[in-house]
């Protein structure tokens, strides 16, 4: 198995948001795929493999499954490009427990189609309130996140929520986000999610699928340049259609190696 380690949302090799993919010859049983992605210990472990007319595409963090992934997603199709697996004028199609998510390059960005997420406004709950530490000025929800708008950007920033209260939340998440300061950036926002064993996921992607439709509502555009203003930090592409959102960033490879896997043990 080939194993790869990368930075999604970023040309930084100490940036973005880490991730790991590993190639797999054949399908793998779940347990299997939750021990490795416990063994690698990052944020998310992405496992592809050729189906007939694309890859299917896995995501698991250290702890659990999830189903939909932005910074994975960008690091697979970074890996299968790089990598000479598909050619760079190809469009990837992944099948995933999301349905058909799409990669293209651009340029030194990759594109991908993520289905848009819709919400609703909906009043912060007081748990909510007190696990942030601070009143929003709007809150709104979808069927994944609680999505809350600060004052402003030094608010996001200086966010520092009461994790073991947001994990009481019914919520994959809590997005923070705000009209960004600098000229550079439309918005930028930050992403806690406890319930999927990440305190602070460093850049995602998946948000964008609801913040993006959000912003164009605030911003009346729909093209946008985004931050997230986390410790690592990243840059992000959006771009809201009719039924999708174009999610275009960057990657890095940080290292690689052929790993040999089984029940009993692990080497690279």
């Amino acid at each position: 198995m080939n194993l790869f380690f990368l930075n999604s949302f970023t040309s930084d090799p100490f940036g973005g948001n880490p991730a790991a993919v590993c190639l797999l010859e054949k399908e793998q049983d779940d347990l299997w795929m939750q021990k490795v992605a416990k063994q690698t210990s990052q944020p998310v472990t992405a496992f592809i493999h050729v189906t007939n007319d694309g890859y299917d595409l896995r995501w698991f963090t250290p702890v659990k499954e999830i189903n939909l992934c932005g910074h994975g997603t960008l690091a697979s199709a970074f890996v299968l490009w790089q990598k000479g697996v598909v050619n760079h004028h190809a469009e990837i199609r992944f099948h995933t427990k999301s349905g058909i998510l799409t990669a293209r390059l651009s340029g030194d960005w990759i594109e991908m189609a993520f289905p848009i997420i819709p919400f609703k406004p909906e009043e912060a709950p007081k748990l909510l309130n007190d696990g942030l530490g601070v009143k929003p000025l709007y809150a709104v929800k979808s069927k994944l996140d609680y999505i809350l708008e600060l004052e402003s950007e030094a608010e996001v920033r200086a966010a520092d929520p009461n994790i073991e209260l947001l994990s009481q939340l019914p919520v994959r998440a809590v997005v923070v986000t705000s009209r960004s300061d600098s000229n550079h950036y439309d918005y930028v926002s930050r992403f806690f999610s406890p319930s999927q064993g990440i305190k602070e996921d460093q850049v995602n992607g998946s948000s964008h699928c609801s913040l993006g439709p959000y912003w164009k509502s605030k911003l009346n555009k729909k093209e946008f340049a985004a931050y997230q203003a986390s410790e690592r930090g990243g840059e992000l592409k959006i771009k809201v259609e009719e039924e999708r959102v174009l999610i275009s960033g960057q990657a890095v490879l940080v290292f690689e190696g052929e790993a040999f896997f089984d029940h009993q043990s692990i080497s690279v």
